[in-house]
């Protein structure tokens, strides 16, 4: 008896038929741009990170990375702007990551100390993930908050004392906090909107596009390139029921961050315009 390969054929009696193929395990989104940027590599952040890592295998500092790459880049601001400002800088990216450290840590997630790439920025690596987009905000928000207070705190002591090198480092801890809320992952921006709604990330992407194309900047191509990339993904995933469960999030959750989100934004437009120094004419 012949039969055709490919026509579907019923199981012999008492046999169970084949199960079918799992569905692969679902990712957060913040796993999925952990992935990303572990695949993207290359680029200056990855030259970075594999400087410091070098570095780090030494027998001197391998017990104190925090230590060592924080006056690594203080160093190196110092160089740039003059050690009163470069260490101030360096001290108010501690006071921004400390705020994500925390919050971090009260809501049970393990983390990394601080780690400092120069003229890149900071960072803190998670060592698990946030479990919904709820938490994913807090954490996100939580750094601009505390850096918000810290430079606000440095404008307040140059008021007492009338010094202009604290107005000038106030006020770029004022817009470093607010540049970090551009609605787009990697940014804090991006991980508290995305307890709002999705849609705001084309918001964020426009944004940097906008930057990009008025100054031409190396470090906003990157962003765009893996900002466009990682919307693109999340965006066509946006139905599929683990991200849905991921980004379910109650009104007074999305009213909360909404308005920590906006009400942020508004004071370091208020805190900028307080610690803008005119130049000499």
């Amino acid at each position: 008896m012949t039969y055709d390969p490919w026509e579907p054929r019923e199981a012999p009696a008492g046999t169970l038929p084949p199960a079918p193929p799992e569905d692969p395990p679902y990712q957060s989104p913040v796993q999925e741009h952990r992935g990303l940027l572990r695949r993207a590599g290359g680029g200056i952040a990855a030259g970075g990170l594999l400087v410091l890592k070098f570095l780090g295998n030494l027998a001197f500092v391998f017990k104190f990375k925090f230590l060592f790459s924080f006056l690594i880049s203080a160093a190196l601001y110092a160089w740039a702007w003059g050690w009163g400002f470069g260490v101030g800088f360096v001290l108010l990216l501690l006071i921004h990551e400390m705020g994500h450290v925390i919050q971090l840590k009260r809501e049970g997630i393990d983390a990394s100390a601080p780690m400092f790439i120069p003229f890149l920025g900071a960072m803190v690596a998670m060592k698990e993930m946030p479990g919904n987009a709820w938490t994913e905000a807090k954490v996100g928000l939580a750094g601009p908050v505390l850096g918000s207070a810290g430079a606000l705190a440095v404008l307040i002591v140059a008021e007492e004392t009338d010094s202009n090198l604290l107005r000038g480092l106030a006020y770029v801890g004022f817009l470093l906090n607010l540049f970090n809320l551009v609605p787009i992952v990697p940014f804090d921006g991006g991980r508290a909107v995305a307890a709002l709604h999705p849609a705001f990330w084309f918001l964020g992407l426009f944004m940097v596009a906008l930057f990009f194309f008025a100054y031409h900047n190396f470090f906003a191509l990157l962003v765009l390139l893996l900002g466009g990339y990682e919307l693109y993904r999340r965006w066509s995933r946006r139905h599929e029921p683990g991200y849905r469960a991921y980004h379910s999030v109650t009104w007074p959750q999305r009213t909360a961050v909404a308005a920590v989100y906006l009400g942020l934004a508004a004071a370091l437009v208020v805190g900028m315009h307080a610690a803008y120094v005119t130049p000499p004419s």
